[in-house]
């Protein structure tokens, strides 16, 4: 018999459920968040008849003492990126499910490549499941990276009854999914990226890697807004949440700890992307300062403190006489009004153009 589906609308803001659609979350007060969800409810009897699940992370389903847990069964898996293995609390533990986000084009993709090949390097297998690239497409940026190996196993699919399958029976070291946003159960409605299918998706991969003990990490898209698409729970269902952000017309690439059930929150990775991929960076205060100019006026060197380490930077500012009572009103079309204003200070103040009253 087909379970029966209840329709409830879920925020996608604080990931509040309420019977009704209102144009207001009655728990987070946010509007026109409300989106439907079908939930599905169990067949009677069907956690009589299901299989006793294996002793994995999760264990069996008895009560056991805590004092007979160990974690020393269930090491953690150190990768050769000591910056990654930073973010990470110490490298990736067996079960976790990490969401990693960023904008468009950062290098998301880029990064859980490169720490495929650290992991098949290693000896350990992995699964790579790609939602929006073709085997080929996927082929090619493994051989820029140099991240050809026969222990990366590809799978260009959508579907989560058969990703799940492939994990179960493969067994990997590691499973990558390219992004969540793309898998659909096909028991669920919803387009691929609805509430419903990535909340169902991602509590589902999480029973998974809880079960089996493989590590699986997630790729999410990221809004206009800068927050991972998606319901504000999926970032509640995952273990460690890191996002990546940069300015993709520069090199360095900081990959910062959101989340992190395993380590510290507030931990950051630092890197560098070059024509073969990514690099870490050991030293990012030398990085920052490789274009430092101390002998300038208007800038000093600080010390800020990031995670557990301190790191040096650069400070700059720039400051311009004005003439008259008001600043002039300036807009632009097409282009950062922000960068516009720093671009006018700077010609202003070190080309000697008056841009003032411009």
């Amino acid at each position: 018999m087909v379970p029966k589906a209840s329709i409830t609308f879920v925020c996608t803001e604080c990931g509040g459920e309420t019977l009704r659609w209102a144009g207001q979350c009655p728990h987070c007060q946010a509007w026109n968040t409300l989106q439907e969800f079908q939930a599905r409810k169990p067949e009677p009897g069907r956690r009589a008849r299901s299989e006793p699940r294996q002793s994995g992370v999760g264990g069996s389903s008895r009560p056991v003492p805590l004092t007979e847990i160990t974690s020393d069964s269930a090491p953690r898996r150190q990768l050769a990126w000591g910056e990654l293995n930073r973010v990470l609390g110490g490298g990736i533990v067996p079960g976790s499910l990490v969401l990693v986000g960023g904008e468009p084009g950062i290098g998301k993709s880029t990064l859980l490549m490169q720490a495929a090949r650290q992991v098949a390097g290693g000896g350990g297998q992995v699964l790579y499941v790609s939602g929006e690239e073709s085997n080929q497409q996927v082929h090619m940026r493994a051989a820029r990276l140099g991240a050809l190996a026969e222990d990366i196993l590809l799978l260009a699919e959508t579907d989560l009854d058969a990703i799940c399958e492939a994990i179960t029976a493969v067994r990997p070291g590691l499973a990558v999914i390219d992004s969540i946003q793309t898998v659909t159960d096909p028991g669920l409605s919803g387009t691929a990226g609805s509430v419903t299918q990535v909340r169902e998706s991602a509590a589902r991969l999480m029973r998974l890697a809880k079960e089996e003990a493989i590590p699986i990490f997630l790729v999410g898209h990221v809004t206009k807004e800068g927050a991972i698409a998606g319901p504000r729970v999926l970032e509640h269902i995952v273990d460690t949440v890191l996002f990546m952000e940069g300015d993709r017309r520069q090199e360095l690439r900081l990959v910062r700890a959101m989340k992190n059930r395993f380590g510290s929150a507030e931990e950051i990775g630092v890197f560098a992307m070059g024509e073969h991929g990514l690099e870490e960076v050991p030293d990012p205060s030398a990085a920052l300062l490789s274009n430092a100019t101390t002998s300038s006026p208007g800038t000093a060197i600080v010390v800020v403190i990031e995670g557990t380490r301190p790191l040096l930077i650069e400070v700059q500012s720039l400051v311009n006489k004005k003439e008259g009572g008001y600043p002039p009103r300036r807009v632009a079309n097409g282009f950062d009004l922000n960068r516009l204003h720093m671009l006018l200070a700077v010609l202003d103040r070190r080309g000697g153009v008056p841009m003032g009253e411009a």
